[in-house]
């Protein structure tokens, strides 16, 4: 997967072959295939190791966060995930985009979605923010997060734009922006 990553960041998708992942991850093409039957497989699993990574580092800035901090935890989940797309913005356009997914699903159901979504239902629960639906929060944050942090990525802006995303989402939930 490092070895495939690496060449598909380098030279793309379609110019990369199976052979070149074999040579750079050391091991033989029957290896290859007992893991994967193509490229399209690797771009699967790292598509799904992207998404993984994300969550985990989300889930770390939300958790350092203290008890009862929702605005905190908020704003940890925004910057966290802004941040995690921001770095890896190459990574997500080659699988996200240059080989999209086989369906759109995972804009509307996808772990990220679902640890915010739970994130607002906690906080609303607690009375920190008063929502009617934390899915249809989560969806539509996620969403607007991902499209302008990419956007914001591809153009040299991502550091610049983080208290807007923060902003916004405490806009969206009723809370005071600092």
């Amino acid at each position: 997967m490092n070895a495939a990553e690496r060449l598909f960041l380098d030279q793309g998708v379609a110019a990369t072959t199976i052979e070149q992942i074999t040579t750079g991850a050391g091991v033989a093409k029957g290896s290859f295939y007992l893991h994967f039957a193509s490229k399209e497989d690797v771009v699967e699993g790292l598509r799904r190791r992207f998404v993984a990574r994300l969550l985990d580092a989300i889930a770390a800035a939300v958790e350092e966060q203290p008890d009862g901090d929702w605005g905190g935890k908020l704003a940890a989940w925004a910057a966290a995930c802004g941040h995690g797309y921001a770095a890896s913005a190459r990574l997500h356009d080659i699988v996200f985009t240059d080989v999209p997914p086989p369906n759109q699903d995972g804009l509307a159901d996808n772990v990220l979605i679902d640890h915010l979504a739970q994130l607002l239902a906690d906080g609303g629960a607690a009375k920190a923010w008063a929502i009617d639906d934390a899915r249809f929060t989560a969806v539509f944050l996620f969403n607007a997060l991902h499209g302008v942090i990419l956007d914001a990525a591809r153009n040299g802006r991502a550091d610049a734009i983080e208290r807007k995303i923060v902003a916004h989402c405490f806009r969206l939930v009723g809370l005071e922006t600092a």
